[in-house]
């Protein structure tokens, strides 16, 4: 599984794309476009946070579009794994879960 990354700030993205490092502004859809994607949502998305992340590679690719470094437009987030390894541990055979603390009326 590739790594995720989150926009820092949606509005920083936004910010990218009306002022990149070429001087011409990016619209969502000719952004879209310059980084191969099919279909422009999910651009969209990534800027209005319906869309929280998106793969490594298409990441670096809006970034080198922008010509805005990659790490100042996007952050990594917690991969599914890893939340995944933490669900496993606390259900960890051998122990037991504690039972509910019962409060008295």
């Amino acid at each position: 599984m590739s790594d995720r990354y989150a926009p820092r700030r949606p509005e920083l993205l936004r910010e990218a794309m009306e002022y990149p490092g070429r001087g011409t502004p990016y619209s969502i859809r000719k952004l879209a476009e310059a980084v191969g994607l099919p279909h422009h949502s999910t651009i969209g998305h990534l800027l209005t946070g319906e869309r929280q992340d998106c793969d490594e590679a298409l990441a670096k690719r809006i970034a080198e579009v922008l010509e805005v470094p990659f790490k100042l437009l996007f952050a990594p987030t917690a991969s599914l794994d890893q939340n995944e390894t933490d669900h496993e541990q606390e259900r960890k055979p051998g122990k037991a879960a504690e039972p509910p603390i019962e409060r008295s009326p």
